[in-house]
């Protein structure tokens, strides 16, 4: 049997479908599964034991055709889609792929050959997508695996000592988002980062190049001259290494937060325009910092380029305190 998995989303939700892809070895162990991803799934799913091969789509290179036409040669008996999209729904279809399984939420999900709930009401991600194979007659509880997976080699799991780095004596801040809204305020994040110091931590950042403007930013602002900047300065895998590593990450609603969880690192989670019924929190191991009673929240699955009301109050009023009360709770 052969089974491929549309997963084409962002780096943190394909770190969420990694339960799913085990889970589904579970239940069809003789079964080849493929997966269906952006280029960055050669780094999230490398070395994992449960993918047998990947298809990449990158979206400015690759055409539809080119992907149907690829799927159709597979020939798949089963195709699941955790990813919600018009192009996945139409694909899988246009594949000629018997049976196919997604979101009753997605785009054109009538080309599905069966559909399960979608709903923003608390459920987290990963139980979100272990809910499609809820369809199959071998469909068990006791055969879901829940916890997001990376998988490092053991010079891997070293490769944070590159950078002078000792495991579980630093403290991780990832202060980058591709969402501006999503990411705290310099000034909270400066605070923060001078408080941490000043207690004795060795502070660190992390982040892609992307976000390398922001932390400069941020930077500028800080008294303290010990905090180490990796921002911009690791590979994707090399990064993992860092968070597994690591004693604590503070971070944005973002990738870094998914990535903790698989390594069971303990994580606080800042919440701005987004909420935690969407269902991406911290599966294991975290806290959420975020302010209840802001009317407006949340504006949107994802944030915004720009605070809709002008105000930024989500993030503004959240204080260095609070972060550093959920700091308090998970490594004291």
């Amino acid at each position: 049997m052969k089974i491929v998995v549309w997963q084409t989303a962002f780096l943190g939700d394909l770190i969420l479908t990694t339960p799913l892809l085990h889970s589904i070895k579970n239940i069809f162990p003789k079964s080849k599964l493929y997966v269906i991803t952006k280029p960055f799934g050669k780094e999230v799913l490398k070395n994992n034991p449960y993918v047998d091969k990947i298809i990449l789509y990158d979206k400015k290179n690759t055409s539809n055709i080119q992907i149907i036409k690829e799927l159709r040669k597979e020939g798949f008996d089963i195709a699941i889609s955790p990813h919600r999209s018009h192009r996945a729904s139409y694909s899988l279809f246009l594949s000629k792929i018997p049976f196919r399984v997604g979101f009753d939420k997605a785009g054109f999900s009538f080309l599905y050959t069966k559909t399960v709930p979608h709903r923003f009401d608390g459920t987290h991600e990963i139980d979100r997508n272990l809910s499609l194979l809820s369809v199959f007659p071998d469909y068990s509880e006791k055969k879901l695996h829940r916890y997001p997976e990376i998988f490092l080699s053991e010079d891997e799991e070293r490769s944070f000592e590159k950078f002078f780095l000792k495991e579980k004596k630093y403290i991780l801040v990832a202060p980058g988002s591709k969402w501006e809204t999503k990411r705290w305020t310099v000034k909270g994040f400066s605070r923060l980062i001078d408080i941490l110091s000043e207690k004795g931590e060795s502070v660190v950042l992390i982040g892609s190049k992307e976000d390398i403007p922001y932390t400069e930013s941020i930077i500028k602002n800080i008294k303290t001259s010990k905090v180490i900047n990796l921002v911009g300065k690791t590979t994707l895998r090399e990064s993992f290494s860092i968070i597994k590593s690591a004693r604590l990450l503070i971070s944005n609603d973002s990738a870094p937060v998914h990535m903790a969880v698989a390594f069971n690192t303990p994580v606080v989670d800042i919440y701005g325009p987004t909420v935690k019924d969407f269902g991406f929190y911290p599966y294991r191991n975290g806290v959420v910092v975020e302010l209840d009673n802001i009317k407006c929240r949340p504006c949107g699955l994802h944030g915004h380029k720009k605070c809709p009301t002008g105000t930024f109050e989500c993030m503004e009023k959240i204080t260095p305190d609070m972060v550093l009360d959920a700091v308090n709770k998970l490594i004291i």
